[in-house]
């Protein structure tokens, strides 16, 4: 999962100079959000086992991920793809899915799927080299977007939705051997997401990570806030009309390093949303009884109220 660096205080004078963020003002109102489906779902990923690759649960997620995108999105597609790290041989996946493919206007969601081969995080040297269960890091942030999927296909939102589950984020142990999924996908950005046979040009991107945690509190992250301080502040504003600015907080708390640097340094305008106070982070202890269904449901509508206020045209 995402690397932190130091704690910073609250960056006023960035946020002063963000952009106040447009809405449609015609924007319907978005379809339910089905917290006890979206809790589900996470609880089948953690079924799986370990998702790193080569263990048996990364096959069946990416199945998985296909069998639940099909009914719902215009477009499914597998990214495959190959990496050396350390002398070992992986073989990858990323998964996206496409939403109302003749739009003219796009922005991506994304969420890492795989989860971490060793709990670096342990007290206990021997627990250390033991894979974790990703219930928070990874299985929350998926399950949030696969329950919007069905949303947008019960109402297509006036933008197009590229949705990308990327692979290899948690791998490690180091950053260099991190965000591998994101890192390919920016790097081939222009081949693999088409829209009518042309690349897709984003207007922004969010990227869900650990956002399942029982005392949810979302700070905005440095990084994302640098880059896009326009996208943060449409999200949170979302929340706020929502009555959730009690979790959406308008402060910095951490910079993060996570799978939207890549997509920033590939020209996309992409934000973290990320609760990075997570006592079992990269631990044995990330399990399902750590995660709520009310804190999937908070960031699915403020997502969906992000999505379905903007403006096709």
């Amino acid at each position: 999962m995402p690397r932190f660096g130091t704690l910073i205080p609250t960056m006023l004078s960035l946020l002063a100079l963000a952009a106040t963020p447009g809405c449609s003002p015609a924007a319907g109102k978005s379809p339910a959000f089905d917290q006890n489906h979206a809790f589900d779902l996470l609880k089948k990923q953690v079924q799986f086992g370990p998702r790193y690759p080569g263990a048996p649960g990364h096959d069946m997620m990416v199945k998985f991920l296909s069998d639940e995108l099909k009914p719902y999105a215009d477009t499914v597609d597998v990214q495959k793809f190959q990496r050396n790290i350390r002398g070992k041989q992986l073989t990858l996946h990323n998964v996206a899915a496409r939403f109302n493919a003749s739009a003219k206007k796009w922005v991506l969601l994304a969420a890492h799927w795989d989860s971490r081969p060793t709990a670096d995080e342990e007290i206990l040297a021997s627990k250390r080299k033991m894979p974790i269960p990703g219930a928070n890091d990874g299985a929350s942030g998926v399950a949030v977007l696969l329950e919007l999927a069905r949303a947008f296909a019960k109402q297509k939102p006036d933008v197009g939705v590229y949705m990308i589950f990327f692979d290899g984020e948690d791998y490690g142990p180091g950053e260099n051997d991190m965000y591998l999924g994101a890192k390919y996908f920016a790097a081939n950005m222009s081949a693999l997401a088409k829209a009518n046979g042309k690349p897709i040009k984003f207007d922004y991107g969010i990227l869900l990570d650990m956002i399942g945690d029982k005392k949810l509190d979302i700070y905005y992250e440095q990084q994302s806030l640098a880059a896009a301080p326009e996208v943060a502040k449409k999200v949170w504003k979302a929340a706020a009309d929502l009555g959730y600015d009690d979790v959406f907080i308008p402060k910095v708390k951490y910079a993060i390093s996570d799978d939207h640097i890549p997509l920033i340094r590939a020209g996309v305008k992409c934000i973290d949303v990320i609760d990075f106070d997570y006592g079992p982070w990269h631990t044995l202890d990330d399990t399902a009884d750590k995660c709520s269904p009310a804190s999937l449901k908070i960031v699915g509508e403020t997502i969906a109220r992000v999505i379905y206020q903007e403006s096709g045209s």
